[in-house]
């Protein structure tokens, strides 16, 4: 998984409440297990809309999405983060998410930033015209504009976010602890261990 720190640039004003996992990956393109390709199933149904912003070549490959409230709601469907991911998008930026997309987001390295009302509404209004910043770090969203929206997080996604580390990447960091406990579990049960000629 890739560090994450800071985020800079255009977002996607979508502002949308009640997102469901079927608008953001519909369920025809859940065949598959590849995290690969499914920028072209994403938002497909919003897509069909004239108009709409994610085919707006002025946000193409903006890595945020403002979106409105109970973001990812609907089904477990990992592929919505993978779509996500797949667009870009590094940072979704809601007044609330669903619990089981904000972990699935986390755990494809994407932070689910949750903020008032009152700083969507702004939000929406300077990705118009102007990037975003989103810094992990200080946990701070500000705008060119002087606008600094302060939203909280989980300390243990912040730093395996920060660290770029996923589940596997946090089990290999205990890798040495991991090595020593089977050279003792062998040790102690030898008729576990399986010869191999």
């Amino acid at each position: 998984m890739e560090a994450f720190k800071q985020v800079e640039g255009r977002a996607y004003p979508f502002g949308r409440e009640n997102v469901d996992t079927d608008i953001i990956i519909p369920a025809a393109y859940l065949k598959t297990i590849s995290r690969e390709g499914l920028f072209e199933g994403a938002f497909k149904v919003v897509r069909a809309e004239e108009g709409n912003v994610f085919d707006d070549p002025e946000y193409a490959g903006a890595p945020i999405l403002i979106a409105g409230d109970n973001f990812g709601c609907g089904s477990s469907r990992e592929h919505a983060a993978w779509a996500l991911n797949d667009m870009g998008v590094r940072v979704v930026i809601a007044t609330s998410f669903s619990d089981i997309f904000a972990s699935n987001a986390f755990k494809n390295g994407i932070l689910a930033v949750e903020l008032p009302q009152s700083a969507i509404d702004r939000l929406m209004e300077v990705a118009t015209t102007d990037p975003i910043t989103v810094d992990l770090e200080n946990q701070v969203v500000t705008t060119p504009f002087q606008d600094r929206f302060e939203f909280p997080i989980d300390a243990f996604r912040k730093s395996c976010l920060v660290a770029g580390l996923d589940e596997i990447g946090l089990t290999l960091e205990s890798g040495d602890a991991i090595a020593v406990y089977e050279q003792k579990a062998s040790a102690a049960r030898p008729w576990l261990v399986k010869e191999t000629a």
